[in-house]
């Protein structure tokens, strides 16, 4: 039996029908001041730390000067930066219920940042990290002198990045096996006492290995986007694995976006945010820059996992009501609203 073929006409026809129809674009009322909130947060944070820095030379100086120089208060903010110390005496407290006696800052900043993780994803990466500011504007820097970053392929990507966990890992074993009493044996023994001393003497004395290597690193980071957080930070490791537990995430509305693609040019972590509902990714530092970018109204949204309808989410956002700019930022902490774990390289 002889089958009738289709005409030209219909093939056309139906190629035609199958291409994707354009969306109808609903902008937004009100401009996303997002990003010039975090800069402003993250160059105070810079200023903080730099201020920190420089008291804390003038307090080593009065000692080294056997008591000539000007006295200064050690400033307590600077056990920020021992996060270590901080792990091993946040175990301490929690096993003993006793406050340490040596950088107790540190376990109290530890608990903070790690707490924020808990609420806020790793915006502590993104928004307070003065390492992270850093290295967010040598990438951009890279990319203004050479027009583009380096972009790595997903074979080393993924091998390279396990290197942080790694990392992660090997601390977290050596906090968790040491006892309470070894803990305080070590906070107390003289490297305990002056590790503050030894990172500064580090950065004052460095040999030329460290020089090569924060060299490096500092290249690296000008070709390769957060190059140093993505691939080697174990604190970022840890915080990320915290954040999978936080409620809020970087939601997608499907029917409201566009599918222009900014947000993902937009993102740091190269995460497929166009192409996902809801991002989950341990990469994720709630930078907000996909969020900030969207040009459709309550199309990207960082809300809680429990996020009203796409109808509430519209109305809000075309009205003005979406506090940052009009991106429907809500902090709703309801049940789950997608079950399974989206990944950068999936849709």
């Amino acid at each position: 039996m002889l089958t009738e073929s289709a005409s030209p006409v219909a093939v056309i026809a139906s190629d035609v029908g199958q291409v994707k129809q354009k969306k109808p674009l609903v902008r937004r009322l009100v401009q996303d001041r997002s990003q010039r909130i975090r800069r402003s947060v993250q160059f105070a944070f810079l200023a903080l730390n730099v201020w920190l820095a420089i008291e804390f030379l003038q307090w080593t100086h009065y000692f080294e000067s056997a008591g000539h120089a000007r006295y200064v208060e050690r400033p307590a903010g600077l056990d920020g930066w021992l996060p270590i110390a901080g792990l091993m005496n946040l175990k301490y407290f929690l096993v003993t219920h006793h406050a340490p006696a040596i950088h107790p800052s540190a376990m109290v900043l530890a608990a903070v940042f790690l707490l924020s993780s808990l609420l806020l994803k790793k915006a502590f990466c993104s928004w307070l990290c003065p390492v992270g500011t850093v290295s967010g504007y040598l990438w951009k820097l890279g990319r203004k002198m050479f027009r583009r970053n380096v972009a790595v392929p997903r074979w080393l990507d993924i091998p390279l990045r396990s290197l942080k966990y790694v990392l992660m890992a090997f601390f977290l074993f050596i906090v968790v096996s040491m006892t309470a009493e070894a803990l305080n044996d070590f906070m107390v023994a003289p490297f305990g006492i002056i590790a503050d001393v030894k990172m500064l003497n580090f950065f004052r004395n460095m040999s030329m290995t460290g020089v090569t290597v924060i060299g490096s690193l500092v290249v690296l980071s000008v070709f390769i986007k957060n190059f140093w957080c993505r691939y080697l930070c174990p604190y970022g490791a840890l915080m990320g694995m915290v954040a999978t537990l936080s409620p809020v995430r970087i939601r997608r509305d499907a029917q409201a976006c566009i599918d222009c693609g900014k947000c993902t040019k937009a993102c740091p972590s190269s995460l497929k945010v166009d192409e996902l509902v809801q991002i989950r990714s341990l990469e994720c530092t709630s930078c907000m820059e996909c969020v900030a970018v969207c040009p459709a109204a309550g199309a990207a949204q960082e809300c809680g996992v429990g996020c009203g309808s796409v109808e509430e989410s519209r109305g809000a956002a075309t009205s003005g009501g979406g506090g940052v700019g009009d991106c429907v930022i809500r902090a709703d902490w309801g049940g789950a609203s997608d079950g399974a774990l989206a990944d950068e390289y999936s849709a």
